[in-house]
């Protein structure tokens, strides 16, 4: 018996009918004591800062370089010459995008090489299944990509070190043959 009235009690609760206990209709009212507002400053989040990207002359770091390559004993004037995007491998972030834009300006105000024109670069990127993003990241890979092209040079060029003075090493390949015909690094400067 008890069992069917729990059942029942929850019935009539679960449907919103009155319950058999009297209810009271009278609602008792409290006072509180007024609370003053206590201003309070917003909780504030805190939000990760950027990494601080060193800046760098990139035209005025790499112009002796490309000079110091252009002048190598076993360089051709007027050979085409692949330009790879420039690694980095130091222990921070560098605008490598700028670095290697500059390493392009740098060359065309030289008339030893013919570089590589962008879209004829991107469209060699399709033929090998590269995205228009994917920096080469081996000598292997820039060297096939140089082949399509029918450049007869490359030029690799990786950052390594510490960050706020990197060194960069850059070397020329001779595409045919595989051979590093000239190498150079310097330290750059802020």
């Amino acid at each position: 018996m008890q069992k069917y009235s729990s059942v029942g009690l929850a019935i009539l609760t679960l449907t919103g009918c009155s319950s058999p206990f009297p209810q009271s209709d009278t609602i008792a009212s409290v006072m509180l004591p007024e609370m003053k507002e206590q201003s309070h400053p917003p909780d504030r989040e805190l939000v990760p800062s950027q990494p601080k990207i060193q800046q760098f002359c990139w035209f005025r770091s790499l112009q002796p370089l490309v000079s110091q390559m252009v002048e190598a004993k076993g360089v051709t004037a007027g050979n085409m010459l692949l330009v790879e995007t420039i690694q980095n491998n130091t222990n921070g972030t560098l605008q490598t995008a700028k670095a290697t834009s500059a390493l392009h300006t740098v060359l065309d105000s030289y008339s030893d090489f013919s570089v590589v024109p962008e879209p004829q670069l991107k469209s060699a990127r399709q033929a090998l299944g590269l995205s228009s993003e994917d920096s080469f990241g081996s000598r292997s890979k820039a060297i096939a990509l140089a082949r399509i092209v029918n450049a007869q040079y490359v030029l690799y060029s990786v950052f390594s070190g510490d960050v706020r003075t990197p060194t960069l090493d850059m070397q020329l390949i001779l595409v045919k043959t595989r051979e590093i015909i000239w190498s150079g690094n310097d330290i750059i400067q802020p």
